[in-house]
């Protein structure tokens, strides 16, 4: 996930050298990891930890829980290769490390202020510029690269960023990158809710580190924070209901009844990681990239809404929220504004009820009774 509301995406990418098993001593490995971390940072990781590919036991229940209450909604293919999502030791037997890398993407503002201005939509902080999973995969490649030019040749590295079945999360909390709070999104004491991870798995064997453990306390702020009460128990999630789920993940119609809970929120939602107290310890973003583009801080539904197919590309090109294509993301905007009060957007619901395609239509007729 993250560090956003993730539910992951089916592809995967790698580097390999050949099927050689390097073996390093103890003051090596131990020298080896100092330069990592080291590296990692000049690359541009904020942070850097490891853990064994068989350190998650915990996962199999969770995972096979979740699927059973059908709580993935129509993510069907997180039911696929279950076997390696429920143990990263099976995705690569080979492998004897993974290395976690955290990339902060904190925001220099609160983004719950635009839920306060109707006519605006409010896009969650992650998708505000380029998309992570580019930038982050670049530099898990250079260093990765750098792995094998300090290890030698024999060594194989494969790298994922929210890319494969792998369970990121859980590995980062074994790892000690943070916790996994009452949301079930990654927690860090140094970076707070807002960080994005990647991974390498490798066969260098390297020093592990201490698990982080869990200390969200009795703090619920993340749950009541909620819109659409899309936390049946801490530490579970009904994507069902999840705003990040609806609005780019679920095709068609939104349910009715969610509709007016997702307020002005059309791609992805934050609520439950800004309203966590450990954000105070987090730290700005050093990428540049992450920094949000004035015209997705608080973008004009209006605008939005009158975006043909050809527009929508452009304006997202090289965005996150490309991907979900201009008709779902209309949808999400016809909803917002039957959510806004302002009866100007009548005439403009009016012309989008006549949309080739049915969802678009559907969602106009349902923002324009509701402003009526």
């Amino acid at each position: 996930m993250g560090q956003r509301r993730s539910f992951g995406t089916p592809n995967r990418s790698d580097i390999r050298s050949n099927q050689s098993d390097p073996t390093l001593g103890k003051e090596q490995a131990a020298l080896l990891k100092t330069r990592l971390i080291n590296e990692a940072h000049e690359i541009g990781f904020d942070l850097c930890r490891i853990c064994r590919p068989d350190a998650v036991p915990q996962v199999p229940e969770g995972l096979r829980g979740f699927l059973a209450k059908n709580y993935e909604g129509q993510m069907n293919w997180l039911a696929e290769r279950v076997h390696w999502r429920e143990n990263p030791a099976e995705l690569w037997p080979e492998a004897k490390s993974v290395i976690m890398l955290a990339q902060s993407y904190s925001p220099d503002e609160d983004p719950r202020i635009v839920h306060g201005m109707p006519d605006c939509g409010a896009i969650s902080v992650y998708a505000r510029n380029k998309d992570y999973h580019d930038l982050v995969k670049k530099r898990l490649k250079r260093l990765a690269r750098w792995l094998i030019a300090e290890v030698g040749d024999e060594t194989q590295v494969k790298v994922f960023v929210d890319t494969a079945p792998v369970p990121e999360k859980p590995l980062g909390q074994a790892a000690g990158l943070g916790w996994q709070g009452k949301h079930t999104n990654l927690l860090s004491r140094d970076l707070g809710s807002w960080f994005f991870i990647g991974s390498i798995f490798t066969t260098v064997e390297l020093e592990v580190d201490a698990p982080e453990v869990n200390n969200c306390g009795s703090c619920t702020a993340c749950l009541t924070a909620c819109p659409t009460d899309a936390f049946p128990e801490p530490h579970k999630i009904d994507a069902r209901r999840c705003i990040s789920y609806l609005t780019i993940e679920h095709h068609g119609p939104v349910d009715e009844d969610l509709r007016p809970l997702m307020g002005n929120r059309i791609y992805g939602c934050d609520d439950c990681l800004a309203a966590c107290p450990w954000n105070k310890f987090a730290v700005e973003a050093r990428e540049i990239r992450y920094h949000a583009r004035d015209d997705l801080r608080a973008p004009s539904l209006a605008e939005l809404a009158a975006l043909d197919d050809t527009e929508f590309r452009a304006k997202f090109s090289g965005s996150p929220i490309k991907r979900i294509g201009r008709n779902r993301f209309v949808r999400n905007v016809l909803y917002a504004m039957g959510n806004s009060g302002i009866q100007d957007y009548l005439l403009q619901i009016e012309d989008l009820i006549q949309d080739p395609d049915e969802t678009v239509a559907d969602a106009a007729r349902w923002a324009k009774e509701r402003l009526k």
